[in-house]
């Protein structure tokens, strides 16, 4: 079952249950029998969006066969919360939406449905909201309402993307954290280079490794990724990725990031043109130097631009002839392979970049704040957070590391499966 059936039969079970007749609820949920009998009620009280509090009664049976007592379930309350479902949905929602950490989430929707901490600015008035409007909920149930969201999460990980198209070329990235108590942390990311398809992520304490990225990809595997239809791997030189791929997918190809290439060889550029201009001064200097990058920088964009193997290994020849040109094509020459894998008519669709949108989409809920205790808490996060973009239409990006992801379709609509009129909230059982 993928996450869109997932979700579907979630709205089909609160249907169903919203349906159910005073009959329906006279049959025992244990054995089944019909002998049953009122055996009182008790009252709840939710909290409701821009309605305030609420008083529910639920109404309890008793099976006159099994003796085991039951109560009625009710679409509304359907997380067995004191709280009224939509609450709950919207405190995901928000920390989803808003891009912000877990503690600052928890702190918005405190401040706007929990204990009123807008009335501070009415007390020199005494305008105290009325019993009504009061809602003291505190911050650990909003933090344990997220976590919950992970929870769900995680029993959608086996075969949640199964039967949904990809295209065979993916893309890694490693997202850096710091754990609450500054231990090191980093979550692994698969996505589609095609969709944007995310994989479920996973979390591996301490520096990325090769069986860090093995159970990357054992777990994409369970969530339903064929590894046979592998082609290209996208990554900005991983630790340990080479390896992991060398050791169960050895019929991929390593795409090494143009983007993570520019930025090893400014440094060697920098030191390059520093050379020049010895005994200049001023704008002399400064215009010698220009030049000269403008040269260089050309001779690079030749090699990492070119149409075909052959074009690059001229284009490196001529910027190894030049005079400053040593070192720079001597670090193209070692990833020269790499970096041009996409030229491959096997590797066809395959991006030159990885996909390092994830980090600055993730970042906030990552590090800002250090909610995250626990490795485990944090990768709960990240599951929640990759099916929330799953679901969520892409908006426009120019920067060209974004250029897949299409404008106003979900990974999955680019993937054909529609999500229709599900959520990602939906999948979560929320």
């Amino acid at each position: 079952m993928n996450i869109i059936q997932r979700a579907e039969r979630f709205v089909q079970s609160l249907r169903d249950l919203a349906n159910k007749s005073a009959w329906d609820w006279r049959r025992c949920p244990y054995c089944k029998g019909t002998d049953t009998c009122g055996w009182g009620s008790y009252e709840r009280h939710p909290w409701v969006l821009l309605e305030g509090r609420q008083v529910v009664r639920v109404a309890r049976h008793r099976c006159n066969s099994c003796k085991r007592t039951y109560s009625e379930e009710s679409p509304w309350l359907i997380r067995r919360s004191w709280y009224a479902r939509d609450v709950h949905r919207y405190a995901v929602d928000l920390w989803q939406h808003g891009g912000t950490s877990l503690r600052r989430g928890a702190e918005f929707v405190r401040s706007l449905i929990g204990r009123q901490e807008r009335w501070l600015l009415w007390r020199v008035l005494g305008q105290a909201p009325v019993a009504e409007e009061q809602c003291h909920l505190a911050g650990s149930t909003v933090h344990r309402w997220l976590d919950g969201a992970g929870r769900e999460a995680e029993k959608t990980v086996p075969g949640q993307l199964e039967g949904i198209g990809t295209s065979g070329n993916v893309g890694t990235d490693g997202l850096w954290a710091r754990l609450r108590g500054g231990a090191k942390a980093v979550v692994l990311a698969l996505v589609d280079t095609a969709t944007g398809l995310i994989w479920p992520p996973t979390v591996a304490e301490g520096e990325e490794s090769t069986e860090s990225w093995r159970q990357m990809f054992k777990r994409a595997k369970v969530a339903g990724l064929d590894l046979d239809a592998l082609r290209g791997v996208v990554s900005d030189g991983a630790t340990g990725l080479v390896g992991c791929l060398q050791e169960i997918v050895k019929w991929v190809n390593h795409q090494r990031c143009v983007f993570h290439l520019w930025l090893k060889l400014g440094a060697e550029l920098a030191r390059q043109v520093a050379k020049v201009g010895v005994g200049l001064y001023g704008a002399a200097a400064k215009a010698t130097k220009e030049r000269m990058r403008r040269e260089l920088v050309g001779l690079i964009h030749a090699v990492l631009d070119a149409a075909s193997q052959q074009e690059a290994e001229l284009a490196l020849a001529k910027l190894r002839a030049h005079q400053l040109g040593a070192e720079l094509a001597q670090f193209l020459e070692a990833h020269l392979d790499a970096a041009l894998i996409h030229l491959n008519a096997y590797n066809k669709g395959l991006l030159r970049v990885g996909p390092e949108w994830l980090w600055r989409d993730f970042r906030l809920r990552l590090s800002h704040g250090r909610n995250h205790a626990t490795s485990a808490r944090l990768e709960r996060a990240a599951l929640v957070w990759a099916i929330y973009r799953n679901f969520t239409p892409a908006q426009w990006r120019s920067e060209r590391k974004r250029h897949y992801r299409r404008r106003g379709q979900s990974p999955l609509e680019a993937a054909g499966a529609s999500p229709g009129d599900v959520s990602y909230l939906d999948a979560l059982a929320i």
